[in-house]
């Protein structure tokens, strides 16, 4: 009866209003016809008129009727800056909390068990920051007045939090909108619009936003920063912590633009994609490759022959790759552009301070007035029963392992079905070893759709690699692996065991947690890479949640540049068109969306394929596995995501990145020559295939019917 009573009492409001035609009154117009009115009555009855006002200002807020604005300008115009900015001040802050109160008592429980996680972000804003997080919207006039009162009430923050956090709060834009009011009273003809003073009252709402965004920003420093001493001076505008690839990014930028910037590595210049994941893996696949032409080689007409595999030359091959790259990354090259780079391991003891056990023994204390941390990651290692002592490697620690192996280890396990374990798993089989992967999810590739991570199984399979899918390795035990399935346990024996279950972000040692920065998975941090301190920010592999080198380049371009400049302006990383792949052969690509995430989104969809046994080029090289598949808008030819399939996957998903980038559709690539005959060409028949699946069946049979005209 009570919430009937309440949505009875706010239906009447808002029914009186359109009956009644109120809305006229709550526009400049409207208060300019009933001022003098309303004038004449004040100097007689003074208190009543401010009664009234105020009681009407609260009415409306509290049913959260249009024309509160304007009702503020015309408490200016009626009772002046000082009377008008209490009277608002005290009235928006009641009706305010009126609605809070009928939006919680009516709808919560109601809207909680319906949406609840919608929810989420806003309450754990409130649990994070608890009244500074209202504060912070309040100061924004751009969120409607209406919505950040109906909002709150369906969360848990307390009433009276509410209700003096949104006095305060709202106090600067009533402020300047009663100060606009007071000056457009004075108007008396057209040429007071050009007056400076009702210029400037109304340049001052114009900045209001900005204002606001600078006195939170104070607020939020100032929280942030308690306890810490800035220093005076600086080292260094920038140190950045790690010299992979997001690190060297960072500290590129830094010098380029002139900045004095510090670079710490603990380890090898490069970090893992050089010394121990991309560059090698890809080395030891192209030889792997190779291996398996020659065994395939009647393929091609070809007389097929069994390879011999000199495990040594190959990993010197490998080796060897390492060692040419490692030139563009090194010590030198980035101290000749500038970058002072050091040697050891770097703590961050406060927000402005890096101390480094430096590799020569000495300890270096380093100062900035920002900071980027670009930890990287490491491989994850499950806590299996009995895994400790079993000698198994990971994607870091198995490159010096097999440098000293005279040949290719016989028998292999692999633990894990994603990327790095796929791609391990077959080359290993091509290179001649007995490859068992375990994988407990019930598909390898589990990230990707059904048919890609089918095909990827069929493909491992046909490489020889025995795929035991929906298989949780439980325990190890003298050379074996015990796999359980379906309570049924099997043992897999190993020479060599490699663990590829994931990677983990490298957290621990750099002082973070002594700060308070909050760490999960990965360094917690906003949408322009800074952490809990406006000055510290994260990239790559510590910041999450794509661990890509590319990925890892493109966060440390945001993270250098906000770190840099982001007194003048910040930018918002940017992860819609970020594409993927998985090295297997053939290889597997993929840009934006794939049924399995667009479905999960709830986001609609049409998907075109081509398979790749029509392209002649495929023809050709006698390789035509694969398929090229694209997601788009119904009816449209944007395009959500591309998933490639095929012998150069890698290469051809480029023109896909690079049309949703540039919002180029699937007729724009239909109406794009492409060389033939090539791989790439299928791109451009799935766009034919998309073009004739949305073909304009009325059109065409007007056509169809003028051309049977025009033969008479």
């Amino acid at each position: 009866m009570k919430k009937l009573a309440i949505i009875a009492a706010l239906t009447a409001l808002i029914a009186a209003y359109f009956l009644f035609d109120l809305g006229q009154y709550l526009t400049l117009d409207g208060i300019k016809q009933v001022g003098d009115r309303v004038e004449a009555i004040q100097a007689d009855n003074p208190v009543a008129v401010l009664v009234g006002f105020f009681l009407i200002y609260v009415a409306v807020t509290a049913a959260s009727l249009p024309g509160a604005a304007i009702m503020t300008l015309a408490a200016g115009a009626l009772f002046g800056l000082v009377t008008g900015t209490i009277l608002v001040s005290f009235a928006s802050t009641i009706g305010a909390t009126l609605a809070f109160l009928a939006s919680r008592y009516v709808l919560r429980d109601w809207v909680e068990s319906k949406f609840g996680n919608r929810l989420k972000t806003i309450n754990a804003g409130l649990e994070r920051d608890g009244p500074f997080y209202l504060f912070t919207i309040r100061m924004i006039p751009l969120i409607p007045f209406f919505a950040v009162n109906l909002v709150m009430g369906l969360t848990r923050i307390r009433t009276w939090t509410f209700a003096w956090v949104s006095q305060i709060g709202m106090l600067l834009g009533t402020i300047v909108y009663v100060n606009a009011g007071t000056q457009l009273a004075q108007i008396e003809s057209t040429s007071g619009l050009l007056s400076p003073a009702l210029i400037g009252s109304f340049v001052l709402l114009g900045l209001v936003p900005w204002i606001a965004k600078g006195i939170v920003g104070i607020i939020r420093r100032r929280k942030v920063y308690a306890g810490f001493d800035r220093p005076k001076g600086y080292d260094q505008n920038l140190i950045v912590i790690g010299a992979g690839s997001a690190g060297l990014v960072s500290a590129y930028i830094a010098a380029q633009v002139k900045a004095g910037v510090t670079l710490i590595e603990n380890d090898k210049m490069g970090g893992d994609c050089l010394n121990t994941g991309c560059v090698p893996s890809k080395a030891l696949i192209k030889s792997a490759k190779v291996a398996a032409s020659m065994r395939n080689a009647d393929r091609y007409g070809l007389a097929p022959v069994e390879p011999q595999v000199p495990f040594p030359k190959v990993i010197e091959r490998v080796q060897g790759a390492i060692r040419t790259i490692e030139p563009h990354d090194s010590v030198e090259r980035y101290e000749g552009l500038g970058v002072d780079v050091v040697l050891g391991y770097a703590t961050i003891i406060d927000p402005w301070t890096v101390e480094v056990a430096r590799h020569d023994g000495e300890t270096q204390r380093l100062t900035a007035r920002s900071i980027v941390i670009a930890s990287g990651a490491k491989p994850f290692v499950p806590p299996i029963e009995g895994l400790e002592g079993s000698g198994y490697l990971t994607s870091d620690t198995m490159w010096d392992a097999f440098a000293q192996m005279n040949e290719v280890p016989r028998r292999v396990a692999v633990l894990g079905g994603g990327p790095i374990g796929c791609e391990l798993s077959q080359a290993l089989s091509r290179l001649g070893a007995e490859v068992i992967q375990i994988e407990r999810n019930e598909r390898v590739l589990a990230r990707e759709d059904d048919d890609v991570s089918a095909l990827a199984k069929e493909t491992l399979e046909a490489t020889g690699v025995t795929v035991l899918t929906g298989h949780e390795a439980v325990r190890v035990d003298d050379g074996r692996v015990i796999a359980k399935s379906d309570d049924q346990e099997r043992e897999i024996p190993f020479d060599t065991l490699i663990v590829a279950v994931g990677r983990a972000a490298r957290l621990e040692g750099y002082g973070l947690e002594k700060l308070g920065i909050d760490t999960a998975k990965t360094v917690v941090h906003d949408e322009f890479l800074a952490t809990k301190f406006p000055n510290i920010f994260v990239a790559g592999d510590a910041a999450g949640p794509y661990q890509y080198t590319h990925a890892a380049s493109h966060q440390a371009w945001y993270a250098s540049v906000n770190a840099l400049f982001g007194q003048f302006r910040k930018f918002k990383a940017d992860y819609r068109v970020l594409p993927a792949v998985t090295f297997l052969d053939p290889e597997v690509a993929r840009v934006g969306l794939n049924e399995r995430e667009a479905t999960e989104q709830d986001t609609a969809y049409e998907v075109t394929t081509y398979d790749m046994s029509e392209s002649d080029r495929a023809i050709a090289e006698s390789d035509t596995r694969g398929f090229v598949k694209v997601l788009t808008v119904p009816g449209k030819d944007t395009i959500l995501g591309a998933t490639v399939v095929a012998a150069n996957a890698g290469e051809l998903i480029a023109e896909f990145t690079l049309a949703m980038k540039q919002n180029i559709g699937l007729n724009a690539l239909l109406g794009t020559v492409h060389a033939y005959p090539t791989l790439a060409e299928a791109n451009k028949f799935v766009a034919g295939n998309w073009k004739r699946a949305n073909k304009p069946d009325k059109l065409l049979d007007i056509a169809e019917r003028y051309f049977a005209w025009r033969r008479g």
